[in-house]
């Protein structure tokens, strides 16, 4: 290119400024040069890249195929990362009512795609591949069955859909919480379930959360650097315990009831940090920040919670006892804090309809802000009226109760002592 430049037009240029024009061409040639010498790099890997890849395929052709060798490698593989999966989700607390696994259902997803095939929803190129044209819907062509037959993703992902109605008729709807980065996934896969006819396909919804930064960049990223969720667990745990310590909180405690609530107190900071954030936002998550028992954070909401159960042992109260409406003379701090936890059952409502976990974590913070903004102005044990000391000990441990619910529905555990 640089070259042509320079013998179709170098003619064209008065002496005076060939220099000059030598000058702003020199660092083009260099650039030439330099992408000349990794060409043919690039066409190295990408020979290379070539023979890996007719490698899998031949592999994958062969595990559809249940070939012995491959299928029992593939196994011992498997079961190295499904062990890997059990030992992070129990450190987190996350269980899950059933599993579903690709290698199950992708043979539903190739009977259901031959079907569509028949009925013309897909289409056959001349190579054998099966396809279906989404043009129209303002999406692309997309492959649902390879050249030789095996499947793709989104064959695997319409198998697992069918099979999940199939296994749970009841359920009006599925919530598919995966990242941003596989939107443009959903929206295909949506629409091929519905122009298949299945009914339910109008109520699939994927939870596209953004993506989760640290300090030091990406949390998780194909192209970035990745962290590890047990690792990240145990710094959590770890932070917690260091502030704690610092703070002197934890006086008197066993050491195993340290440990524990500095694993309540660093994975509720963790979960809490992630779940107040809008789902759809992208999150940078500072660690040290979370376990803050101070502002909007889990241990802070923790904290008050804990006090609330301290109030409630030191009231030694029978709260069978009941008072009757025209009793009681409401202080304003007290009205504030019962219309906030008569809201709870519509914020429920509204996380569940929004697919928000961050309405209710943000109304905890609200309602426990409210709290000790009730607890500062009026006296709880120390008051002289014995009908407001009763009707305030109630109050608190209704609060302490939503607290609890609130957490337990993000996944979030209350300590009794902090």
């Amino acid at each position: 290119m640089i070259k042509d430049l320079r013998t179709e037009k170098y003619a064209d240029i008065p002496d005076k400024d060939k220099a000059a024009f030598e000058n702003a061409v020199k660092p083009l040639t260099t650039l030439e040069s330099k992408i000349n010498e990794k060409e043919g790099e690039l066409k190295e890997i990408a020979k290379k890249l070539t023979a890996i890849l007719k490698e899998a395929q031949a592999m994958l052709l062969k595990w559809e195929a249940g070939d012995e060798a491959v299928k029992g490698l593939w196994n011992k593989m498997n079961g190295w990362v499904y062990e890997g999966f059990e030992a992070s989700f129990k450190n987190i607390g996350v269980d899950f009512d059933k599993n579903y696994y690709e290698s199950d259902t992708y043979l539903l997803g190739k009977d259901v795609v031959a079907d569509g095939l028949a009925k013309g929803v897909f289409y056959k190129k001349e190579d054998g591949s099966v396809w279906i044209d989404l043009t129209d819907e303002g999406l692309d062509e997309k492959l649902v069955l390879r050249r030789d037959g095996t499947s793709v993703y989104i064959t695997q992902d319409i198998g697992t859909a069918i099979q999940r109605v199939k296994d749970f008729p009841d359920v009006g709807g599925m919530v598919y919480t995966v990242g941003n980065e596989q939107d443009y996934h959903f929206k295909v896969l949506f629409l091929i379930l519905k122009k298949l006819g299945f009914d339910w396909a109008a109520n699939l919804y994927h939870l596209s959360y953004g993506m989760v930064d640290l300090p030091s960049g990406k949390m998780k990223s194909r192209e970035g650097t990745v962290v590890d969720a047990d690792d990240l667990m145990d710094e959590m745990v770890s932070t917690a315990k260091n502030i704690s310590e610092e703070l002197g909180k934890l006086e008197g405690y066993s050491d195993e009831d340290k440990a524990r609530l500095h694993r309540i107190i660093g994975l509720g900071a963790l979960k809490y940090y992630i779940l107040k954030v809008d789902p759809k936002k992208r999150i940078l998550f500072d660690p040290e920040e979370s376990v803050d028992f101070a502002g909007n954070t889990g241990p802070f909401i923790q904290y008050t919670y804990a006090r609330i159960q301290s109030l409630l042992r030191k009231a030694e109260f029978d709260f069978a006892v009941t008072l009757a409406v025209e009793d009681i003379n409401l202080h304003e701090k007290e009205k504030e804090l019962l219309k906030m936890v008569a809201q709870y059952p519509e914020i429920i409502q509204a996380a569940a309809e929004g697919h928000s976990p961050a309405l209710i974590a943000n109304y905890t913070y609200d309602l426990v802000k409210e709290y000790n903004s009730f607890y500062q102005s009026v006296p709880v044990l120390g008051s002289e009226v014995e009908n407001e000391k009763i009707f305030r000990i109630q109050l608190s441990k209704k609060v302490g109760e939503t607290i609890k619910s609130a957490f337990g529905l993000l996944g979030i555990g209350v300590p009794e002592r902090m």
